[in-house]
């Protein structure tokens, strides 16, 4: 358990009474400098049943933030996982909030990817939206930065070492990163051997209604299932699929955590034997990065368990933004920041890459998905989710000459 301090507990206080969409603000009451940081995220719409648990990762954060000697407050802007409101939260936080970095955690963040990078803001988030994150120069991934776009080896062979033979696939049309991911899986799955079944990337943001493609997949023979979409979208297929009888495996790379909580009614019931992908250590680990990152949810932002995808992103978002600034030395400019950030070449997650690291750097972003293209595999059984042995990690590579 991490120590207690009275400043890091002031942290919660600022920051419990105002988190609210558009207007919340939580400061640190240690000495120093205080940066102020917007966080552009799905608070309602579609996304929102993973994008609400954004702030408890940002609490958390912040409060060790403050340990480490850092004050950072928030302002809070809603995209309500809409284009257009996108691209008006974060113009607010720009010309009204005048913040030094903006953390985007957002399914529809690359609507507001340029206007930020030709504003010369530094961004930190999760490359989980678009290719924005692979080119943009303000642009730092706590997620890494995958090219959904590139084949890699990983997927397939989970999905061989599982004993499955037809994949079916799952993605929406309005997001760049859902689409390739689950066309980039489809190949994936193939160049393991695995029988080309089923493929939808044209479903429509956070659907819920299953039937069609359920159908669709229990004709082609799929046991194969990986739906790049939210967790209540893949919920929604699981449980359908059960309904027509399908035999299948399910890898899921959403739901891991407290996500299964917002998968919709009987989301737990429908997750038995399901397999989650997570791009950090599962809580199950229990390894020293798992321990601190529990603690720090508990005691900054009242949440126990395992946590969801948007508490690990918000969590070390702030992590990314404490390394930038220790780099950066005193007082630097957003330009100053931008610059120190793209110097850091081995970005640990706070260790939560079990000792794997990724780099800032432009060069060779794109090359590998996650922390050298490795994920950590868990099955929910019962009320809990287990470690796959031989899975955590498993890690693969790109395939050369291979794209979608």
């Amino acid at each position: 358990m991490v120590a207690l301090g009275a400043a890091a507990i002031a942290v919660v206080a600022g920051c419990s009474s105002s988190a609210k969409p558009g207007t919340g603000a939580g400061a640190a009451a240690t000495s120093g400098k205080t940066y102020t940081v917007g966080i552009l995220t799905d608070l309602t719409g579609p996304g929102s049943n993973t994008g609400q648990t954004t702030l408890q990762g940002i609490k958390a954060g912040i409060g060790l933030a403050a340990k480490q000697g850092y004050n950072i407050k928030y302002v809070v802007a809603d995209t309500g996982t809409s284009l257009s409101q996108t691209l008006t939260a974060a113009q607010t936080l720009v010309q009204q909030d005048h913040v030094f970095a903006v953390i985007q955690i957002s399914v529809v963040g690359f609507a507001a990817a340029h206007y930020l990078t030709s504003s010369g803001v530094p961004v930190i988030g999760g490359d989980v939206d678009g290719p924005e994150w692979l080119t943009a120069r303000n642009m730092f991934s706590i997620f890494g930065y995958a090219d959904y776009t590139k084949v890699q080896t990983t997927l397939g062979e989970i999905f061989k070492q599982l004993g499955a033979t037809t994949f079916g696939g799952l993605a929406y049309s309005i997001e760049p990163s859902s689409y390739d991911n689950a066309k980039g899986a489809a190949v994936s799955a193939s160049l393991a051997g695995l029988e080309d079944g089923y493929l939808n990337t044209q479903v429509p943001l956070g659907s819920t209604n299953m039937a069609p493609i359920a159908l669709a997949m229990k004709s082609a023979g799929v046991d194969a299932v990986y739906p790049a979409v939210t967790s209540q979208t893949s919920f929604a297929l699981i449980n359908t699929l059960r309904q027509e009888g399908v035999n299948f495996k399910a890898l899921l790379p959403t739901g891991y955590g407290g996500d299964l909580t917002g998968g919709g009614p009987g989301a737990s019931q429908a997750a038995q034997g399901v397999y989650f992908t997570s791009a950090y250590e599962p809580f199950e680990m229990n390894t020293a990065a798992t321990r601190q990152m529990a603690a720090a949810l508990k005691t900054y932002a009242g949440w126990t368990g395992d946590p969801t995808l948007s508490e690990y992103m918000g969590y070390l978002s702030i992590d990314g933004l404490v390394k930038g600034l220790q780099a950066a030395g005193p007082n630097p400019t957003a330009a100053s920041f931008i610059n120190t950030m793209l110097g850091i070449t081995s970005y640990s997650a706070a260790g939560l890459w079990g000792g794997h690291t990724s780099s800032f750097a432009l060069s060779g972003r794109g090359s590998v998905s996650g922390a050298d293209n490795c994920v950590w595999i868990t099955q929910y059984t019962g009320t809990t989710f287990h470690l796959v042995p031989n899975m955590n990690p498993i890690c693969g590579q790109n395939v050369p000459g291979k794209s979608v």
